[in-house]
C-alpha cells in the first residue's frame, strides 16, 4: 500500500488574513442583529401585559414643589455634582498614577406652575471644588501596593499566571482608578460636610453597586493584618485592629429604617450597635430590641453574642454583655482616619509620598486593599452626613449592563402573586439581555402611550441579590450569591428617560438607572413595603424591601427627582442629550486636569532625559521601548 503524504497548507497571506477578518466581523454582526430582532419581537405587548402599571409620566411641579418644601425646608437649593478621572503613565523605573474628582455647583428654584429654574456657578476652573494626587511608585513596588496581582486564594503571594513586565503592571494595575473612586466620595464627604453646602448630591456612579463592591473588595479577612497599612496604624492613640476595621464596614446606622438589619451576617453588628447606644444589656433584652421573638432567631443572637466575646468585641459578666471601651469609639476614630488620610492626599502640600503612612516608626504603602476600606467607610460617613442634614444622595449611572429588573424583580414579584404576568420564564429569557435595553425598546415601540420624561417605579436596591426561593414556596425569597442578600431599606432603585427630539417623538434620549438614598419620613409607608421570609443557617428571617408595586402609589421623592433631573438636561449639546448637565460639566472639567496632568508627566519625562547631569543615568534608566520611541521620533522629525 501506499500511503499519501500530507502537506501542511501554506501560510495565508496578509490580505487573505484581513479579508477573513472582515468576513468573520461582518457575520458576527449580522448574527447579533437577527437576535436583537428576534429578541425585540417578543416585546409586542409586552407594556399594556406589564409595564402599563409600573412605569410613570407625568410628573406635577407642584407637587415637586410642596416636595422640596418638606425635604429642604425651602423651594430654592444649591447642588453639585462630582465626577472623577485617573491616568497611569510608566516614566522610566517609575509608574505615575494620577486621580481626581471635580464638582459642578449651582442652585435650582422649584415653581408652582413650571418646571424648575437652574443657575449653574461661572468660573469653575478656578473657584470650583477638585480633589487630586499624583502618586510615583517604583515599578517592582507595585504588585505590593495592587492586591490585583496577589494570585486568588493566597495570603501575600504575588500571582505568576499574569505577566509582570513594566509595561503590563503600568497597564493592569488598578491604583490611580482606586485613588479616584476614593477621590470622589471623599470629595462628596466634604461637600457634605459644609456648614452651608449643597443639598442635592449627584454621582456619576450606582451608589448601591459600588456598595456591593466595596464590601466584597473587603472580604477577604485574611489580608487585613497581611496586606494593608491599616492595620495596627496609630488613630487618636489606639493602633485599628481587624474588630475595628469589620465594624465600621456594615456602619449604617438608621433606627427608623431598621438599619443594619437584625438578619443574616448583619444581625452581629446590630447587635454591637444596640449595647454601644444602650449600654451593657442581657440576651433578654437585646432581643426584643432587635424585634425577635422566635426562638429558634433568638438562638442565633446568642451565638453571635457569645463569638463577639471570643472576638473581643464584648465582655460577659453573669449573663450581661458589654461593649469594650475601646470599640466605643471606633466610629469616631474612623471619621478621623478617613479625614486624615483624606486631607493628606488631596489637599495638603506634599512633604512625602501621599500613598505612605508612618506605622510603628517605619513607613509603608497603602494598597489597594486600604484604598478600598478607606472608600468604603467615606461612603457610609457620606450617607450619614445625608441622613442628618436631609441632603438628596443621587446616583446616574449612563451605560449600564444591569439585568437586575429583568433576572430579579419580575420573577419575585410575579412568583409571589404580587404582579400580574402572562410571561413565561422562558419568554422573559428571549427579551434584549439588560434593563436598560428592554425599557429603550418598549419606550420606542410605544412612544404614543410613553410620555417623556417618565421613570419605572422605585424598587428596593436589595433586589439585587433577591432570587425566588429555591424550593419555590409562596412568601419565600433567596440570596443570589451563598445565599447572601445585601441590606434593604437603604437605596431605591429605578431607570429614566429625560429627552426625545421635537420632530421625531421615537427619537429619544438614552435610559440611565438612577438610585438614591432613602428617607424614612418619605419613603416608609405601609403601600411601600413588603415582607419575604428568607431561610438563612438555622433560621427564617424577614426581608421587607422597599418597593413602590404600581405607579397609582404616591411616591413625593420620585416626583422630587425626576423634576429635577429633566431641569438639568438639554437638546442644545447633542452629547448631553437626555444626561445630566452638571455631571457633563464635571466631566469635561475631569478631562481637562487629566490632560494637564498628562503634559506635566510628559514634560517632566523630557526635562530628565534632557537634564546633563542625568544623561548617563537616564540611558540605563528608561525602557528598551522608550529609547527606541525617543529614536524613532528623532528619525521622523529629522526627514
Amino acid at each position: 500500500m501506499s500511503t499519501v503524504e500530507k502537506t501542511a497548507p501554506p501560510s495565508s497571506s496578509l490580505s487573505s488574513a484581513i479579508e477573513r477578518a472582515g468576513t468573520l466581523l461582518q457575520n458576527g454582526a449580522i448574527d447579533q442583529i437577527e437576535g436583537y430582532r428576534a429578541r425585540f419581537e417578543t416585546l409586542e405587548g409586552m407594556y399594556e401585559r406589564v409595564f402599563a402599571n409600573i412605569i410613570k409620566s407625568n410628573f406635577d411641579p407642584k407637587s415637586a414643589r410642596d416636595t422640596a418644601k418638606k425635604f429642604f425646608g425651602t423651594d430654592k437649593v444649591s447642588f453639585a455634582a462630582v465626577d472623577g478621572t485617573d491616568y497611569a503613565r510608566p516614566l522610566f523605573d517609575l509608574v505615575v498614577f494620577f486621580g481626581g474628582s471635580y464638582a459642578a455647583r449651582g442652585t435650582i428654584k422649584y415653581a408652582d406652575n413650571g418646571p424648575p429654574t437652574v443657575e449653574y456657578e461661572d468660573h469653575f476652573l478656578k473657584s470650583g471644588r477638585a480633589l487630586s494626587s499624583c502618586v510615583p511608585v517604583y515599578v517592582n513596588e507595585v504588585p505590593e501596593i495592587d492586591q490585583s496581582f496577589i494570585q486568588p486564594g493566597e495570603v501575600s503571594e504575588i500571582s505568576l499566571t499574569r505577566p509582570l513586565t513594566d509595561e503590563a503592571i503600568a497597564n493592569n494595575s488598578t491604583v490611580a482608578n482606586w485613588i479616584m473612586t476614593f477621590s470622589e466620595f471623599y470629595l462628596a464627604y466634604r461637600l457634605a460636610r459644609e456648614e452651608n453646602g449643597p443639598r442635592i448630591l449627584l454621582l456619576d456612579r450606582s451608589l448601591a453597586t459600588m456598595l456591593a463592591s466595596l464590601i466584597y473588595d473587603t472580604s477577604r479577612r485574611k489580608l487585613w493584618t497581611t496586606n494593608g497599612a491599616l492595620f495596627g496604624l496609630d488613630v487618636d492613640g489606639i493602633p485599628l485592629d481587624v474588630n475595628d476595621l469589620a465594624y465600621a464596614r456594615h456602619r449604617l446606622d438608621n433606627p427608623l429604617l431598621d438599619l443594619p438589619p437584625a438578619r443574616g451576617d448583619y444581625l452581629r453588628y446590630r447587635c454591637l450597635l444596640e449595647i454601644e447606644k444602650s449600654g451593657p444589656l442581657t440576651l433578654a433584652a437585646v432581643c426584643p430590641k432587635l424585634g425577635i421573638k422566635e426562638e429558634d432567631r433568638q438562638k442565633r443572637v446568642q451565638r453571635f453574642l457569645e463569638k463577639s466575646v471570643k472576638e473581643g468585641f464584648l465582655e460577659e459578666t453573669v449573663g450581661t454583655f458589654s461593649l469594650k471601651d475601646r470599640y466605643r469609639k471606633t466610629w469616631p476614630r474612623i471619621r478621623s482616619l478617613v479625614e486624615t488620610l483624606g486631607h493628606r492626599m488631596f489637599e495638603e502640600q506634599p512633604k512625602q509620598n501621599p500613598l505612605r503612612v508612618m506605622k510603628k516608626g517605619d513607613l509603608h504603602w497603602l494598597t489597594t486593599q486600604d484604598l478600598a476600606f478607606l472608600t468604603l467607610f467615606t461612603l457610609n460617613l457620606l450617607v450619614e452626613e445625608c441622613w442628618k442634614k436631609r441632603i438628596l444622595l443621587l446616583g446616574l449611572t449612563k451605560d449600564t449592563a444591569a439585568r437586575d429588573l429583568k433576572n430579579h424583580v419580575l420573577p419575585v414579584m410575579v412568583s409571589n402573586d404580587l404582579w400580574k404576568s402572562a410571561l413565561s420564564q422562558e419568554q422573559l429569557s428571549r427579551i434584549p439581555n439588560t434593563d436598560r435595553m428592554l425599557l429603550q425598546t418598549l419606550s420606542v415601540f410605544n412612544h404614543d402611550s410613553i410620555p417623556v420624561p417618565w421613570s419605572l417605579i422605585e424598587y428596593d436596591s436589595a433586589f439585587l441579590m433577591i432570587v425566588p426561593d429555591f424550593q419555590k414556596r409562596k412568601g419565600y425569597v433567596g440570596g443570589a450569591i451563598r445565599n447572601k442578600i445585601t441590606p434593604e431599606r437603604l437605596f431605591l432603585k429605578s431607570y429614566i428617560q429625560l429627552s426625545q427630539t421635537a420632530y421625531d417623538p421615537q427619537l429619544r434620549s438614552n435610559v440611565l438607572l438612577l438610585d438614591r438614598l432613602a428617607y424614612p419620613e418619605f419613603d416608609l409607608k405601609p403601600e411601600s413595603r413588603i415582607g419575604f421570609a428568607h431561610s438563612y443557617g438555622s433560621a427564617d428571617e424577614p426581608v421587607r424591601p422597599i418597593i413602590f408595586q404600581t405607579n397609582k402609589i404616591a411616591n413625593p421623592i420620585q416626583e422630587l427627582v425626576i423634576q429635577t433631573l429633566s431641569s438639568m438636561t438639554g437638546n442644545s449639546i447633542p452629547e448631553l442629550f437626555g444626561h445630566n448637565k452638571p455631571l457633563f460639566i464635571a466631566d469635561k472639567v475631569a478631562k481637562w486636569h487629566n490632560e494637564e496632568m498628562r503634559k506635566i508627566i510628559d514634560t517632566t519625562g523630557k526635562w530628565l532625559m534632557n537634564s546633563p547631569k542625568l544623561r548617563h543615568f537616564v540611558f540605563y534608566m528608561s525602557t528598551f521601548r522608550e529609547r527606541r520611541s525617543e529614536i524613532e521620533s528623532a528619525r521622523r522629525e529629522s526627514f
